[in-house]
């Protein structure tokens, strides 16, 4: 079965564009339990699912954080709206780096923030990245449909039975190599930046 390249196309990028965050006023203002931040977090972000059963968060996954430094500790059992701000950048960042360079990214923005009588707190700083959201994704959206047209003039001389696959798989090879480059320039950010603190101390 052929798949419409047109819709296909516009089906990925449609889906980019209803990916949103989290908004502070979303968060409730009253500090949660394990099971209502679990509750939470998975009606929050249901979209970003891959499959209806997929589990956004578990308690597993947060006790695991929090005993690798990851997430401060509970007060009371309660987790409260720095919790769950946290809670949502692991949540990013646990699908393309290691617990280590999560900590190395993470650690000095909650030891600095986190219940701080700073001028700056976490949900400062939570509201000024995702507002980067929106103009990235309609960067994101402009490179996407780039790489798949591009794709789309790969394996000229092929059959046009084998055509089809060829350049969905140079689609989703030039996606991969995108998120591999990515991926190498934040290790190599995490990298100096341990470097440099190091030579500091």
């Amino acid at each position: 079965m052929t798949i419409d390249k047109k819709d296909l196309l516009n089906s990925i990028l449609e889906s980019l564009a209803r990916i949103d965050y989290i908004k502070p006023e979303d968060l409730p203002n009253i500090d949660l339990y394990m099971d209502q931040v679990t509750t939470f977090m998975d009606a929050q972000l249901s979209i970003s699912k891959r499959y209806p059963e997929d589990k956004v968060l578990t308690k597993t996954m947060i006790n695991n954080y929090a005993k690798n430094n990851l997430l401060p500790p509970p007060v009371k059992k309660k987790y409260s709206k720095e919790h769950l701000l946290a809670l949502i950048f692991i949540y990013y960042f646990k699908n393309i780096l290691s617990i280590g360079d999560i900590q190395a990214i993470l650690n000095p923005i909650t030891d600095h923030y986190f219940a701080s009588d700073s001028k700056l707190n976490l949900e400062d700083i939570y509201t000024e990245v995702f507002q980067l959201e929106e103009s990235e994704i309609q960067n994101l959206q402009k490179d996407i449909a780039k790489k798949y047209h591009t794709s789309q003039q790969t394996f000229s001389n092929a059959s046009e039975e084998e055509k089809e696959d060829l350049q969905h798989f140079a689609f989703i090879c030039m996606l991969s190599f995108d998120v591999y480059l990515k991926k190498q320039l934040i290790e190599k950010l995490i990298d100096a930046k341990n470097e440099q603190h190091e030579k500091n101390e």
